[in-house]
């Protein structure tokens, strides 16, 4: 018959009638009749499939409103899966090929029920009946056995009708090797709530119903239920299983853990493991070779800064936060070059800075010695200052949205993890697939080294959804856990696993807890709108933090404390509530490579003992500052990019100890780096939107509201006993120079809306090697410092007020620094210190001034003022003036190169040369040329490790401090 002579669609009319064999035999026929067997999907074959008395919906319970790829591929596969339980047949003993003619013998169907005619009154009767693969049909009603049913022989007991219509109130006991129920709703006998157990056989369980009832599973005992409802409390427990599969199931209402796995998998396996094995296999081949959009879909979408990922657009858009045309417009408009003459830069109209940076540029004396006069047009004798030691660092750096590294998928991060690719390719234990774990107590919970995996599963309204304890090893992919009351998901006592590409979102608590020894694999998960942390790391938890979008949290994204360690490396942290990153109470761990932007207060915050490293960066466009380290706070702080932030690009406070080491601080609407004694309301207070600092320190800058920003580490019936049996402390990622004075060194900070380096501290502080350059404020303004603040080896170049000022009472020294073409004065002190070996060239008013009380040492220092005096003493300073070399500024300049007011009595000026200009000589910085002197060429490239960028003077810097404001004896830092 041929096809052509009826038009396709009389054709799909006639075989819509056909049933399933004569659809499978038609296909059979040739091509062209297969074609229109399979083009019957969306009706026949959906019909087919949706009237199976032994299945539901492809996609239930997850999404039942969703059509499958394939209604036809759907049906095939139920069908292969339901026949899993008779693969266990005796294999021939004769030859290989006599087995072709061999009988197979009929499965005989036997009747429970009220039958007409035949059939038995109880189950328990007919199961003694039946032989080995017998079918036993239940019809309609309720069946109950007062004692225990014993299944010796294998059987296939199934429910007529409806689901729903048979009720088994009966306790299973299976001692055959397999056996197969369906179609049967199981509620709890008198004697047990245990309605099924088994410890050596295969059961098949589909398309049944359990009510406030319980499923055992022993090892080596097997199970594969598919389609089937735990609710009322129902439960299924596996201990020791090889492996067992649950696909498609819906737990409801339990007030426990809806599927408990426990103990390692048993040594010995049953027939059925390599079948469910090789099934499993292919289902999560199936899983992994899914778009990561299956789960996390709508993520084509760029966030509406930066756009660094076609996969940072949260859930249902972008979360936006009134980022103004205008401020936008302020973060991009940096790498334009701009003039520093006291105006403000976009978007900085409405922005009040304290400013104690001692503005005396434009103040004048009797001898109107610092009035600068025309701009210097000739510049025959200025003196070249551009190769000094480190040109290096004022290279521009683009702030692009291309330097932003983009996430990696899983499968990337899979071939660079061989530990991670072997947990992703594991199949043992318990497998969950499929299925929604909802309105209960728990999800699954995991302890002593049982082992299980969970794929494209829906955890939500639970109070967890899964617990992972006692060197328990878990495998999660591709599942959504949310509305948590708790934690979503809890890992203890030495878990491991790999969690990947989940969407956990909206928990009342941190989205994963990991503590006590947990050592999970986190990769290329959505962690987000968390009622609390993202992420918590505590009680010497560890773990690898990669690659994951960590957004929308109200509390700190990722949160570090009492010894967690872990490695947080390639993430998206942005638009939180709170810190992008937390490092508390004696936290560490390895911070590398992370972008960390858009969040509301700092983008790291350290303190009170946290001691992480804080490596290669990007820390940008934060609603406060780039990095806090708070009281107490340490850390090695390197190679991080800090810019855009509308605080301060490092916000320092007492007590603490960082190494803050070759990072570029830049572009930050307020102060490169502030180093403040303590809680200081005044300090940034009159800032408009700015964070006081007494809520930086009551919030712990990862926390908010009543709860004072501390996360609740107690779960139900846990105390905190883990503190007090804390192993040594982890020393993987602790390697450093030790240092007992906080260090800022090799940093770049420029292009900042205020000072580049603000201090007022009480505590020592070294300043060594740092180019601090076209700040619109003084480059750096040491206001307060009672112990002795060091500055060596720096460039302050091109700043828009004065290079370097020091307030009255404070000790500083200042040793081979440049100070060059800054918009004020190169140096104003009036402080107590030295001035020696510097360069102070080209800056616009004078070169040196010494001030009101100033008691201080200048000397061997190399200085030209162009406009104004080279070094000027005013009255009530003390100290020395000596061995300096003074340049001439231009001709047409009438100051003096050396100015002393006549009435100081108290400084000695001696010994100094005056270096005029003479034609065709060479008139340059020359032995030694500019300073700073640094190893590094001028053309070098900034290194990996800018630790290895010394100066000459760095040996000389190290010194232990005396207590300072500060009751406790802090020692204090100041960071960039």
């Amino acid at each position: 018959m041929e096809v052509g002579s009826l038009p396709v669609e009389l054709w799909r009319l006639i075989l819509a009638y056909l049933p399933l064999a004569d659809l499978g035999r038609c296909c059979l026929v040739c091509r062209v009749w297969r074609e229109l067997i399979l083009s019957l999907d969306s009706t026949r074959w959906r019909q087919l499939c949706l009237g199976c008395s032994e299945c539901r919906h492809p996609n239930w319970p997850r999404r039942p409103q969703l059509a499958p790829p394939s209604w036809r591929e759907a049906l095939r596969q139920h069908a292969l899966a339901s026949r899993t339980w008779t693969q266990n047949g005796a294999e021939p003993h004769s030859s290989a090929c006599l087995h072709l003619f061999r009988r197979r013998k009929d499965r005989r169907v036997w009747h429970v029920g009220a039958v007409p005619g035949c059939g038995y009154e109880t189950l328990r009767v007919a199961l003694a009946a039946a032989g080995p693969y017998d079918r036993v049909l239940l019809h309609p009603g309720v069946y109950e056995e007062q004692a225990e049913v014993t299944l010796k022989v294998p059987v296939e007991i199934v429910g007529m009708g409806k689901l729903g219509d048979v009720a088994l109130l009966v306790s299973f006991d299976q001692q055959c090797p397999t056996a197969r129920l369906c179609n049967i709703v199981f509620m709890p006998a008198w004697f047990s709530p245990v309605v099924y157990k088994t410890s050596s056989g295969h059961v098949q369980l589909d398309n049944c119903n359990f009510e406030g009832c319980q499923l055992h599973i022993r090892g080596p005992g097997t199970c594969q239920a598919r389609f089937c409802s735990f609710a009322q409390g129902s439960s299924a427990h596996f201990l020791g299983v090889n492996i067992s599969l649950m696909d498609s199931c819906e737990f409801s209402g339990g007030d426990s853990a809806s599927i408990t796995v426990e103990g390692p998998p048993a040594s010995e396996r049953n027939w059925a493991c390599k079948y469910l094995a090789a099934l499993a296999k292919t289902l999560s081949a199936a899983t992994m070779a899914m778009s990561s959009g299956s789960l996390v879909d709508n993520q084509d979408i760029k966030d509406n800064l930066g756009g660094v990922s076609h996969r940072d657009s949260p859930l249902g858009g972008p979360i936006t936060m009134d980022w103004t045309k205008q401020e936008a417009e302020w973060e991009t408009g940096w790498s334009k070059p701009k003039a520093f003459k006291g105006g403000l830069l976009p978007g900085q109209e409405g922005t009040v800075i304290e400013d104690d940076s001692m503005d005396t540029s434009n103040e004048s004396s009797d001898e109107n010695e610092d009035d600068n006069g025309e701009n210097v047009k000739n510049t025959s004798y200025t003196l070249s200052y551009e190769q000094h030691g480190l040109t290096h660092l004022s290279e521009p750096r683009p702030l692009d949205t291309a330097m932003l590294p983009a996430l990696l998928n899983l499968s990337a991060e899979l071939q660079r993890d061989t530990e991670a690719r072997e947990l992703a390719g594991s199949v043992q234990g318990c497998l969950l697939r499929h299925c929604l774990v909802r309105d209960g107590k728990g999800g699954m919970h995991l302890c002593n080294q049982a082992q299980a995996r969970l794929e494209a599963n829906v955890f939500r309204g639970l109070n967890y959804a899964v617990r992972c304890v006692q060197n328990a090893k878990l495998v999660m992919l591709r599942n959504e856990v949310s509305g948590c009351r708790a934690s979503g998901i809890f890992l203890r006592l030495s878990a491991q696993g790999l969690i990947a590409e989940n969407n956990i979102h909206a928990n009342g608590e941190a989205g994963l807890d990991i503590r006590k020894g947990a050592n999970p694999i986190i990769l290329c998960n959505r962690i987000h709108s968390g009622l609390r942390s993202g992420i918590v790391v505590l009680g010497n938890g560890k773990g690898s933090i990669r690659s994951n979008q960590i957004y929308g949290n109200k509390e700190a994204g990722v949160y570090i404390l009492f010894n967690g360690n872990p490695v947080v490396s390639g993430n998206h942290i942005f638009q939180g509530l709170a810190a992008g990153i937390a490092v508390n109470e004696n936290g560490r761990g390895l911070i590398t490579e992370n972008v960390i932007r858009q969040n509301q207060w700092g983008g790291a915050d350290i303190r009170r003992g946290g001691d992480p490293i804080l490596r290669n960066n990007f820390i940008c466009h934060g609603y406060s500052d780039g990095v806090v380290v708070g009281e107490r706070g340490r850390g090695l702080i390197e190679g991080n990019h800090i810019y855009g932030n509308r605080g301060c690009g490092v916000w320092v406070m007492s007590s603490s100890l960082p190494q803050l080491i070759g990072n570029y601080i830049t572009h930050n609407r307020m102060y490169g780096l502030a180093v403040f004694c303590r809680k200081d309301p005044e300090s940034l207070g009159a800032v408009e939107g700015y964070r006081p600092a007494q809520e930086r320190e009551r919030g712990g800058g990862v926390g908010g509201g009543e709860r004072g920003g501390q996360e609740n580490f107690h779960e139900e019936g846990e105390l905190l006993a883990w503190e007090s049996d804390l192993d040594s402390e982890d020393e993987r990622f602790s390697s450093r120079r030790p240092i007992s004075v906080a260090l800022v060194e090799n940093n770049c900070m420029s292009r900042n809306g205020a000072v580049g380096v603000y201090v007022k501290s009480s505590e020592a502080l070294n300043v060594v090697g740092n180019m601090v350059a076209s700040n619109r404020a003084a480059g750096m303004s040491i206001i307060q410092s009672s112990q002795l603040t060091r500055l060596v080896g720096n460039c302050v170049h091109g700043n828009g007020r004065a290079g370097i000022t020091v307030d009255r009472e404070c000790r500083v020294e200042l040793r081979g620094n440049g100070i060059y073409g800054n918009a004020g004065h190169g140096i104003c002190f009036c402080g107590d210190g030295q001035i020696v070996e510097n360069d102070v060239v080209g800056n616009s008013a004078i070169g040196i001034r010494m001030m009101e009380s100033a008691d201080v040492k200048v000397l061997r220092n190399r200085v030209q003022s162009l406009r104004g005096c080279a070094i000027t003493v005013r009255e009530h300073v003390r100290g020395v003036v000596q061995e300096n070399l003074v340049y001439q500024g231009h001709p047409s300049n009438s100051k003096p190169p050396i100015y002393t007011d006549p009435l100081n009595q108290e400084c000695v000026v001696l010994s100094n040369t005056l270096l005029t200009h003479r034609p065709n000589t060479s008139w340059a910085l020359e032995n030694p040329s500019p300073r700073p002197l640094g190893n590094n060429p001028a053309n070098a490239a900034p290194p990996t490790h800018p630790a290895n960028l010394a100066i000459s003077m760095t040996s000389r810097i190290t010194a232990t401090v005396e207590s300072g404001c500060h009751n406790n004896g802090s020692i204090f830092c100041s960071i960039l």
